[in-house]
């Protein structure tokens, strides 16, 4: 059993996020569904309150704990992919299922949760030793929605970008 686990405050769609966080990551999965044993504020009883689940490893709680609460960019989950392929089917699941661009690798999914998808090759080109090669790497991010690995690796090598 986990000692700690973010919770995660839904509007009624606790259950459908963990099914597609499921369905779109690795390692991810539903653990259990709990339904309210009574009536609550935003609910009745037998909906459901609560549902554990796991993404890419790691646990947590969706609380269908009504209207009142909003996610913002405060908090987000970054998650490490290892070449544009990857990075692509993130992205686009995300984005496709009824969630929204942001700049610099963001995008928030349907339910307001943001998220950044990162390349492994941003990080390594933005901590480069070479300052003017980072500099390049985090200056050709700043433009783009959608990480473009390709694109920083020629901005890191000092290539025009497109």
């Amino acid at each position: 059993m986990t000692k700690i686990a973010p919770c995660l405050w839904y509007d009624g769609a606790a259950e459908e996020a963990a099914a597609f966080y499921a369905a779109t990551f690795p390692d991810s999965r539903i653990e259990a569904v709990h339904r309210a044993p009574t009536d609550f504020p935003d609910g009745h009883q037998g909906d459901v309150l609560t549902v554990e689940f796991t993404v890419l490893g790691m646990r947590f709680l969706g609380l269908n704990g009504g209207p009142r609460f909003k996610f913002d960019e405060a908090v987000s989950f970054q998650v490490y992919t290892d070449d544009q392929e990857e990075t692509d089917r993130y992205w686009n699941a995300i984005v496709g299922h009824g969630g929204e661009e942001s700049m610099c690798g963001w995008c928030r999914d349907k339910w307001g949760l943001s998220w950044q998808i990162t390349p492994r090759a941003l990080m390594k080109a933005m901590s480069s030793p070479d300052k003017a090669a980072a500099k390049r790497g985090m200056e050709a991010m700043m433009t783009m929605r959608k990480i473009d690995i390709a694109a920083i690796e020629r901005a890191v090598a000092g290539e025009a970008v497109a």
